[in-house]
């Protein structure tokens, strides 16, 4: 496993990985809202490729970086989401909101 984390990548992008749960969704939270309000971008990527397993906790975070990127007046696409997590965005309606296909 490696670790979890979100860190800035080059260029307005935002890079998820590890295990999203109710364990590390507090830090990441609060990790992902201060690089949204301290990047320069106006248009942000989140990818999540490197994401290995996720709860719900980690759309709920998915959304939460969404409300923090409009409040700072960017916007926010995700990219390279896992499967389970797409499974979990359909299941509750998220899929268009997301921009995943149907």
């Amino acid at each position: 496993m490696s670790e979890t984390a979100i860190r800035q990548g080059a260029g307005g992008e935002l890079l998820l990985s590890g295990v999203l749960d109710y364990r590390s969704g507090p830090a990441l939270r609060e990790q992902g809202r201060q690089l949204i309000a301290a990047s320069a971008a106006s248009a942000l990527v989140l990818d999540c490729a490197a994401v290995e397993k996720s709860s719900s906790v980690g759309l709920s975070l998915l959304l939460a970086f969404m409300r923090d990127a409009r409040a700072a007046g960017k916007s926010l696409k995700v990219r390279g989401l896992p499967q389970d997590m797409q499974g979990i965005a359909r299941v509750s309606g998220l899929h268009e909101l997301l921009d995943l296909p149907v």
